[in-house]
C-alpha cells in the first residue's frame, strides 16, 4: 500500500494520477466500513481510495473510537492481503490537518484526532508513504 499525505490543494491527485494513470477511483461513503472498498479491488488495477477525512467526520457522533481504529486497523489488512492477492496496487490519500490552528469546537479537534490516529495506522502498514506539499512529493517512508 501507498499512502499519499498533504494539505487541501496540495497536489496529492495529481501525483497519484501521474505515477498510476490507470487506477481506478473509489470514494468512501459515511457509514460504511473501510473493507468496503475491497469490493472496488480488480485485478492488476491500482485501486485509489479517498475521502479519508469526510469519511472519518461521520464516525464523530459514535463514542466507541477504541473500537472503531481497531476495526479500521482490520479493514486495512484486509485490504493489503486482498491487494497483493490481485496484484493491485492499493493508494490511500489523506488530508493533512495537524498543521494549522487548533479549532476551538471539540468536534473539530476530535476529528484532527481521528484524522491523525487513521494516518498512523495506515503509514504502519504502508511500504511507502509521500507527503505532497505545493505540488512537490517527498518520500517520507
Amino acid at each position: 500500500m501507498q499512502l499519499f499525505i498533504g494539505g487541501a490543494c496540495a497536489g496529492k491527485r495529481d501525483a497519484v494520477t501521474s505515477r498510476f494513470p490507470s487506477a481506478s477511483w473509489h470514494r468512501l461513503e459515511a457509514g460504511q466500513p473501510l473493507i468496503n472498498s475491497q469490493q472496488a479491488l480488480a485485478t492488476n488495477t491500482p485501486l485509489v481510495i479517498t475521502g479519508v477525512l469526510e469519511w472519518l467526520g461521520a464516525l464523530l457522533e459514535r463514542d466507541d473510537n477504541d473500537a472503531q481504529r481497531q476495526q479500521w486497523q482490520n479493514d486495512i489488512t484486509q485490504l493489503c492481503q486482498r491487494a497483493e492477492g490481485l496484484n493491485a496496487a492499493l493508494i490511500i490519500i489523506a488530508s493533512e490537518v495537524g498543521r494549522g490552528v487548533v479549532p476551538m469546537q471539540p468536534e473539530q479537534r476530535r476529528l484532527r484526532d481521528l484524522n491523525g490516529w487513521f494516518t498512523q495506522d495506515a503509514t504502519a502498514q504502508a511500504d511507502q508513504v509521500w507527503y505532497v506539499r505545493h505540488g512537490l512529493v517527498m518520500a517520507v517512508k
